[in-house]
This record gives C-alpha cells, structure tokens and sequence, in this order.
C-alpha cells in the first residue's frame, strides 16, 4: 500500500495502529540491543508518535494528538529497516528518516496538530501492550476509523515540507 502513495496524498487511515513516544522508542532501541524481541510486532506496522491523555468516561481514549516526530529520529531508520512500514506525526523528518523510508518503500504521515480530539473521535479501542510504568508514553494498540493524515514523505523520495519551501522561493 505505501509504494502507491505520494506526497500530499490525504488519506482516511483505519485499522491497528501502535503509540509510541521518546521513552518508548528508548526502550525499543535497548531492547534490540540486547537481542530481545519487541513489545510489538514492527513487521508492517504503523506507530503513531502520541502520548494520548487519560480517557474520560464512556470514551476509549482522552486527547491523542501528534508529537513532534524529529524526536523519534534517531530511532526511526533502525525500526523502518525491521519493517515498519509507517510513521504518523507531525513535522519534518531528518534525512537519514526519509532515506530509510525510502530504502523500504514505507511512509510518513503528518496528524493535523492541535487537534487531539479530532484524532480521539477516530479511536475506537485502546489497549496499554507495554510499558504501562510509562503512563501516557506507554505503547499503546489502537483501533481507528478514518484517521485523517497527509502523506510528508513517501518511498519515492518526495518531501512535502521541502516541495512545499519551494513553491514560495519561487
């Protein structure tokens, strides 16, 4: 599905997707240093850099808006090589991230920021699978329905915030 995506595509994501933020993706990476498995299955999954606030009653989960994706960096290049097969955030990704995306035909999704409960309304369940010690940064499963995202990066090569620069440099 990512190889057919590009840049500025928008896009109603729906089904399993995984939460996880700094503290998580540090954990990942000690993890796969010492040899072990993941808390995850990484082969084609999507992780979404949020850290979801507590639910209020009758709902699945609180706020869930985007993080600021340059914090996974470092992280991000090993778990695409594993076969993770999207990222979702928000802002622009380091040049070692888009060139892992592109190595394996993944992708780059860009959250609407400041819309945490635009994103909560496309939650349907939300499950703590590791790192409950964590609290909001523990690695969450959620089930989404029509999450709405915009495709940055894609395993063309296509940047979207760079693309976007230059048509006002023009």
């Amino acid at each position: 599905m990512c190889e057919k995506l590009r840049i500025g595509d928008k896009v109603l994501l729906s089904g399993t997707i995984y939460t996880a933020r700094d503290a998580a993706h540090k954990r990942f990476d000690k993890l796969l240093d010492e040899g072990k498995e993941l808390p995850i299955p990484i082969k084609d999954a999507v992780i979404y850099y949020a850290g979801p606030t507590p639910a209020p009653e009758g709902r699945p989960i609180g706020s869930c808006g985007p993080t600021t994706s340059g914090r996974m960096d470092k992280f991000a290049p090993r778990l695409l090589d594993l076969g993770l097969c999207a990222m979702v955030g928000k802002g622009e990704r380091n040049k070692a991230v888009c060139d892992a995306v592109v190595r394996n035909k993944a992708v780059y999704l860009c959250a609407i920021g400041g819309a945490g409960a635009l994103a909560a309304s496309c939650i349907k369940s939300c499950e703590v699978v590791a790192f409950e010690e964590l609290g909001c940064e523990s690695v969450k499963r959620l089930r989404i329905e029509e999450l709405p995202l915009v495709v940055a990066n894609d395993c063309s090569g296509g940047d979207i915030f760079t693309s976007g620069r230059m048509i006002y440099k023009q």
